[in-house]
């Protein structure tokens, strides 16, 4: 168990929002923000590897709060779906991050019920 689980649910949530918050905008940077989006690419591979790039990312944060890599990987895979649908004008900003502040919740809940270590 991390530090952060240790110090309660609050702080681990507090810790996946700053995660989030640094991989979402400093770290993911013009490049990685704009080749995401399938419409903003001719090349589909450079596509799919600017939408994996920032998953990896984001599941690398969620696994070294957690400590959990069963997390980081579910991280990744959620991550790419969410960004996918907003890269494909399924919804919008706000949407998209409710739905990664939801998977983050659901990573608290699963550490605190033990249902994942």
């Amino acid at each position: 168990m991390t530090f952060l689980i240790q110090q309660g649910p609050l702080a681990l949530f507090a810790a996946f929002l700053v995660v989030h918050a640094l991989a979402d905008y400093p770290l993911q940077g013009d490049y990685l923000a704009r080749n995401k989006v399938r419409a903003h690419t001719k090349d589909k591979g450079e596509w799919l590897i600017a939408l994996l790039a920032h998953s990896t990312i984001h599941a690398g944060g969620v696994w070294l709060v957690s400590g959990s890599l069963a997390l980081g990987a579910t991280e990744w895979i959620l991550h790419a779906l969410i960004d996918l649908g907003k890269g494909e004008g399924k919804f919008g900003l706000v949407t998209d991050q409710v739905l990664h502040l939801i998977c983050k919740l659901g990573y608290v809940t699963v550490l605190y019920l033990g249902l994942v270590g």
